[in-house]
C-alpha cells in the first residue's frame, strides 16, 4: 500500500503556501497540481481525477466548503482541509461537508503530510476491504458492491468489458476508441471522454458507492477496484 496518494490538488489561493507543500510532497512521489481558486479549479478537466485534495477554505469563486461539497459528491478520494478561518463551526461545517481532517494554519508541511499520509491509508484499506462489482453480461448491467445494478448502453458494456480484460490495468485511449468502433487516429478525445462521462454519471445517479473509473493523463483509463463478468 503506498504511504501517499500518486495525484493530489492543492486549491488555496495563497500561492506560497502551496508552493511550499508541493515541493514537500513532490520529492516523495506525489504528482502535486496547484490551483490558487475554486474557479480555476472547477474548469480544469481533470478536476475530479485526482486521489486526494488539500482544500483551503477562503477562496476567491466558490466557497471552500461548497467546493468539498462538491468533489465529495463524485466519490471517496481524500480531503484534508488546511486553513487559517478561524468561525466557532468551520470544524463541524467541513466535516459535514465531506472533509477527512481539518488542519488550522499555520501548520508546518510536515504535519500536512502526515495528515495525508493517515487519510490515504484509511481509505486504501477500506478499498482493499470494498466487495466486488460484476459486470452481469446477459442483462447488461453493471453491479455496485452494495448490490446495486446499473443498466448499461452498448457503448457502456463494451467500455466496462475493457476494465475487466485489464484486471486492473490502465486501459489506452486507442484499445477504448476500438471496443467502441472507432478509428483511433482519427478519434477525437473529446468524443471519447463524453462516453466515459456518461458511464460515470449512471454510476452516479445509482449508487452512492464512489465511482471507480479514473483518467490516466495522456494514457487512457483504469478501474479501481475489483472487477469480474458472469
Amino acid at each position: 500500500m503506498n504511504a501517499l496518494p500518486a495525484r493530489l490538488a492543492i486549491v488555496d489561493d495563497d500561492q506560497d503556501h502551496a508552493a511550499y507543500l508541493a515541493q514537500y510532497l513532490q520529492p516523495r512521489g506525489v504528482a502535486v497540481t496547484a490551483y490558487h481558486d475554486s474557479d480555476e479549479f472547477l474548469t480544469s478537466p481533470q478536476a475530479f481525477e485526482f486521489d486526494f485534495y488539500v482544500i483551503d477554505l477562503m477562496l476567491p469563486g466558490v466557497d471552500g466548503v461548497d467546493l468539498i461539497r462538491l468533489v465529495r459528491r463524485r466519490g471517496p478520494a481524500g480531503i484534508v482541509v488546511v486553513s487559517g478561518r478561524m468561525d466557532t463551526d468551520v470544524f463541524e461545517s467541513v466535516m459535514r461537508a465531506g472533509a477527512d481532517m481539518h488542519l488550522m494554519k499555520p501548520v508546518r508541511m510536515e504535519q500536512v503530510a502526515l495528515a495525508i499520509e493517515a487519510v490515504h491509508r484509511r481509505i486504501e484499506a477500506g478499498r482493499t476491504q470494498a466487495g466486488a462489482w460484476r459486470l452481469d453480461r446477459k442483462a447488461r448491467q453493471l453491479i455496485a458492491p452494495e448490490g446495486t445494478r446499473i443498466d448499461l448502453s452498448e457503448n457502456d458494456q463494451a467500455v466496462v468489458e475493457c476494465f475487466v480484460a485489464a484486471q486492473g490495468a490502465t486501459v489506452t485511449h486507442a484499445t477504448l476508441c476500438e471496443r467502441l468502433g472507432r478509428d483511433p487516429a482519427a478519434e477525437a478525445d473529446n468524443l471519447l471522454h463524453a462516453a466515459i462521462y456518461r458511464l460515470r454519471r449512471r454510476i452516479e445517479r445509482a449508487t452512492p458507492a464512489g465511482v471507480p473509473l479514473h483518467a490516466e493523463p495522456r494514457v487512457g483509463y483504469s478501474f479501481r477496484g475489483s472487477l469480474t463478468a458472469t
